[in-house]
């Protein structure tokens, strides 16, 4: 199947997915973080490096939080830490 189209079931199930509520977002979310990669190595592999790259930034955008809390997280930092909460705000 042509990666464009790929590319838009994607981001039909994307969008489907931010539609539910956030309880049930991580499992589907985390199964399109991890396709994600593949898909923008496929158009990059059928259509060149430049639309590969707007498929990474886009990809980028949409996930920033989760990818910056699995950096930080990877980098040792505490889970308080990753995600921006200082010593007094922490969640009960």
């Amino acid at each position: 199947m042509n990666a464009l189209v790929l590319g838009s079931v994607w981001v039909v199930a994307a969008t489907l997915v931010a539609l539910l509520p956030m309880r049930f977002q991580f499992l589907p979310g985390f199964a399109l973080l991890l396709t994600a990669p593949l898909l923008i190595w496929r158009i990059g592999v059928e259509f060149g490096w430049l639309p590969a790259l707007l498929g990474l930034a886009a990809f980028v955008s949409m996930f920033r939080k989760p990818l910056r809390y699995l950096v930080l997280r990877a980098a040792g930092r505490t889970r308080d830490e990753a995600m921006g909460r200082t010593s007094g705000e922490g969640v009960p």
